[in-house]
């Protein structure tokens, strides 16, 4: 079964949408976060992905508060990416109520500080995040290309003892234009076993379905939900139906 995952990005407490993690795409969908997982957490959702822009900005985390009060009045399972750069920057998502944190520019740029996260929180708690633009790893908030490929980049933290990885077509993301489904299986050729979780593209629940099929174990849901392509209604009939 594949689980559905919405987003909940953050500028300045809001939550909001990108296009290919441009800023200046910038959409406000709604004033308060809260609101909006408490939505999800009542049709059924039992998984929130929290990304916080502004951290990824400014290279520490930021919108931490947020975290706490998502954290703190919902029972939903948070996985917090965004900017977290330093031992310190972990210690405030643990703190502040992220079950899981998601790495991606980190992972890059200082891997022996991921890998040091990786040792002491273990691959439950470590998610390696893998942001893809023309086969290529970008980090920064996604404002810099690394010169990192794909597949040499998963199997050496596969290797390493990750075993989740939250893949983004940035290409695809926000574009409601349909999820890298090849990528995504090809990456599951390799790697069986990985908790591989599907992310960008996604314009409606026929995508969940075709991810679904393609044997992809999670999908993260964002802009398909906020323009209502899929709708609450459509989310709590998919878990109950799966």
């Amino acid at each position: 079964m594949i689980e559905l995952i919405p987003a909940i990005d953050i500028i300045e407490g809001k939550c909001v949408r990108l296009s290919q993690g441009k800023y200046e795409s910038k959409k406000v969908y709604h004033e308060d976060p809260l609101e909006v997982a408490k939505a999800f957490e009542a049709h059924g959702i039992r998984r929130l992905h929290v990304v916080d822009l502004d951290g990824a900005a400014s290279h520490h985390i930021v919108n931490h508060h947020t975290l706490e009060v998502l954290a703190a009045r919902t029972s939903l399972a948070i996985d917090f990416g965004g900017g977290l750069k330093s031992d310190d920057d972990l210690r405030i998502a643990f703190e502040c109520g992220a079950r899981m944190v998601t790495g991606g520019s980190i992972a890059v740029k200082a891997p022996d500080v991921f890998l040091g996260w990786l040792q002491a929180y273990g691959p439950d708690r470590i998610i390696l995040g893998a942001d893809v633009k023309d086969g290529r790893i970008a980090v920064s908030g996604w404002k810099e290309e690394s010169a990192c490929q794909l597949f040499p980049f998963l199997d050496n933290y596969v290797a390493k003892g990750i075993t989740q990885v939250i893949c983004t077509d940035i290409g695809r993301d926000g574009m409601l234009q349909g999820p890298s489904l090849e990528l995504y299986k090809e990456i599951l050729q390799r790697h069986s076993s990985l908790s591989l979780v599907a992310s960008g593209g996604v314009s409606g629940i026929h995508d969940v379905e075709a991810l679904a099929e393609a044997g992809l174990p999670a999908v993260i849901i964002g802009k398909a939900f906020y323009e209502g392509r899929i709708t609450l209604e459509e989310i709590e009939a998919f878990i109950l139906n799966h």
